[in-house]
């Protein structure tokens, strides 16, 4: 039987979490300063406006994005109308920026639904990727059915440059210096942690997208009236 001490302290934390929750998933509740970070203040998003932006940073050199992709994707099969994902390539600098070059340009052309996955086979499954040079990344591209030269350009114009500049100061910007990371709605970041997974990075990835859903639908404060203007002295009776 829970001591009276242990049933207040879930109370506690059923306060503070979301409304309608038991104490048994409050007690699982994300963890402010452990499970996410918030951002102070808040930053714009990486996409249009209009929906709650889930971004996930990440880059295609990295062994835990990867891993973490079967979970983003389940994720991803379930996402409410009012949620967009937005994959944000990092740019760190070196290697790392063709590979988000590559990933920007397969996106201008249309083809991430089916180059996603795929890329991250080939890097560290198939191990295609050796220097990370451009023409490398090209030719990964061109194994998975776009048309090399066309990649190539894009790869190198001024759109593909303007996105991969955009997000490398959209993660300078919310603070994030490893990958993968989520930013939801430019006010959260959230990172896995030892104890709770990819698995507890979903759930609080979950937990922070119904808090802005409902910090969205609280009516606005209502405008305070404006203060009556003060009343002018008569003026004096002209001389006569």
């Amino acid at each position: 039987t829970p001591r009276p001490t242990m049933l207040r302290t879930l109370a506690l934390i059923a306060s503070l979490a979301l409304p309608g929750l038991t104490l048994a998933q409050a007690a699982e509740a994300p963890r402010p300063g452990i499970d996410y970070q918030e951002i102070t203040p808040a930053q714009p998003l990486f996409g249009p406006p209009g929906k709650i932006e889930v971004a996930e940073v990440f880059s295609y050199h990295c062994i835990h994005c990867a891993d973490f992709q079967p979970h983003i994707n389940r994720w991803k099969a379930r996402l409410p109308a009012d949620v967009r994902l937005t994959y944000v390539h990092a740019a760190f600098g070196g290697a790392i920026d063709n590979l988000a070059r590559g990933f920007y340009a397969a996106e201008t052309l249309g083809a991430t639904e089916r180059t996603h996955d795929a890329f991250f086979n080939a890097f560290h499954v198939e191990r295609k990727i050796k220097t990370g040079s451009l023409e490398e990344v090209a030719d990964v591209y061109a194994g998975l059915g776009l048309d090399r030269k066309k990649l190539l350009e894009t790869m190198n114009s001024f759109g593909v440059t303007s996105k991969v500049n955009r997000a490398k100061q959209f993660a300078q910007r919310t603070g994030v210096n490893a990958t993968p990371t989520v930013v939801v709605n430019g006010r959260y970041r959230v990172s896995a942690t030892a104890d709770r997974g990819f698995e507890g990075m979903i759930r609080t990835i979950d937990f922070l997208v119904a808090r802005e859903r409902a910090a969205q639908a609280r009516p606005a404060a209502p405008a305070a009236a404006a203060a009556p203007a003060a009343a002018r002295p008569a003026p004096a009776p002209a001389g006569r």
